[in-house]
């Protein structure tokens, strides 16, 4: 296998929109992040994260320590939960502007780096709320320079343009996609990543693949987007069982860390659609439940639906975990009941009704699916037209696991 020619200690840029310095011991490469905001005048940012992510990790370690080499003030806003929440991106944004940040600095997976974005964009839009953002009330041109340290193989929000938070009042959680928020500079380091229980190992590298499940089978798919997505799945096929025996094992931390940024990219071309639209109505009604997890629980009913009309794409994509298909629609059963079957053997056994969703709570996911700000644009994206009756059958055939 290549892999192992590749030297993970080789730290390198990954060039999207944003600068990203990836491979063991990227953290270090902040210094030169700092530097960057000594020539651009940048002496006050605002750091988020949540409670944990930042110090448990070791990432605070070294950007306080640089921070503080530069002489470069900063404030800390580490009240982020899980789904984030426009309240949170409200409260740091006060904060930020009351302390004058220049610059916003996101350390954490994807709630603290979404909401780093958000409140980038609140810094220089001082007369709106998170709210207002997420509702689409106005179309953010600019924003505060915005550096992601990343702590999660999930998102790819660190490369990407795209942020979410959710609305508690309404159930909303909308996602806003800018090229204002494409973050200036981005570190992914997998030695930040061994302290990922194994849970958030399995629920955030869930999150990959959903993103170029989708991304390879959009109306908007390109080549590009479904050349990222093999690669993803071979590596998350690959890499997963690996660091789930081993969470110090850096070289399975190194590739499904470069399956995430791949996928972030995959999906930053190629859009998204079903699992998505459907997963954040789940986790704007219940904010405990793990984006990954809703994603996981969706995914083969999902397949199922979507593979008649992508057969050709899926069966090429899947074949690490799903080998021998021919690519013809009547394998849509057999593709869905082997992609559950292989998410049960990595550790996600539960379904919708396992967390509580029940028939009578259909009606209601399929009305915030359909009507919650932005998530109208995901499924206009998918390759069959998203129905209401086809939204409805996907969340129906997760309550429980295929029969």
């Amino acid at each position: 296998m290549w892999e192992k020619k590749v030297n993970i200690y080789n730290v390198f840029e990954l060039r999207c929109k944003t600068t990203c310095y990836f491979g063991v011991g990227a953290i270090e490469k902040f210094k030169d992040i700092t530097e960057w905001f000594a020539d651009e005048g940048i002496r006050k940012v605002i750091v988020i994260s949540d409670p944990v992510a930042y110090k448990v990790t070791g990432a605070w370690d070294k950007v306080e320590k640089f921070l503080k080499e530069k002489g470069i003030e900063y404030v800390v806003y580490d009240k982020v939960t899980p789904n984030p929440t426009t309240t949170q991106i409200d409260e740091a944004t006060k904060l930020g502007l009351e302390f004058g940040a220049q610059a916003v600095i996101g350390i954490g997976g994807g709630s603290p780096i979404d909401t780093a974005k958000s409140v980038a964009i609140l810094l220089e839009y001082t007369d709106k709320t998170g709210a207002e953002l997420y509702e689409g009330k106005f179309i953010p041109k600019k924003a505060k320079p915005i550096i992601a340290i990343n702590t999660t193989h999930g998102t790819g929000t660190e490369v990407d343009r795209f942020a979410v938070a959710s609305i508690l009042e309404k159930e909303y959680k909308p996602a806003i996609a800018y090229d204002c928020i494409y973050p200036t500079f981005a570190i992914d380091d997998p030695q930040l990543m061994v302290t990922l229980p194994a849970k958030q190992t399995l629920y955030t590298t869930i999150d990959a693949l959903n993103h170029i499940t989708e991304a390879s089978t959009t109306i908007a798919r390109s080549p590009y987007s479904i050349l990222l997505a093999k690669e993803t799945v071979r590596l998350i096929a690959t890499y997963l069982p690996q660091a789930l025996s081993n969470p110090n094992d850096l070289n399975a931390r190194y590739y499904l860390l470069y399956a995430s940024a791949i996928a972030g990219i995959s999906f930053d071309n190629g859009l998204l659609h079903f699992t998505h639209a459907l997963e954040h109505p789940l986790s704007a009604v219940k904010p405990e439940l793990p984006h990954g997890l809703g994603l996981a629980m969706l995914l083969p009913a999902v397949i199922k639906e979507i593979y008649p009309a992508t057969a050709e794409i899926l069966a090429e994509v899947y074949e690490p975990i799903v080998p021998g298909l021919k690519g013809v629609p009547g394998e849509a059963e057999i593709i869905a009941r082997k992609v559950e079957e292989w998410l049960f053997a990595m550790g996600i056994t539960q379904k919708l009704s396992d967390e509580g969703f029940t028939e009578n709570d259909v009606p209601k996911l399929t009305h915030l699916a359909m009507t919650t700000p932005s998530l109208g644009l995901l499924l206009s994206m998918a390759p069959i037209k998203a129905e209401q009756e086809v939204v409805e059958r996907i969340y129906r055939n997760s309550l429980r696991r295929m029969q």
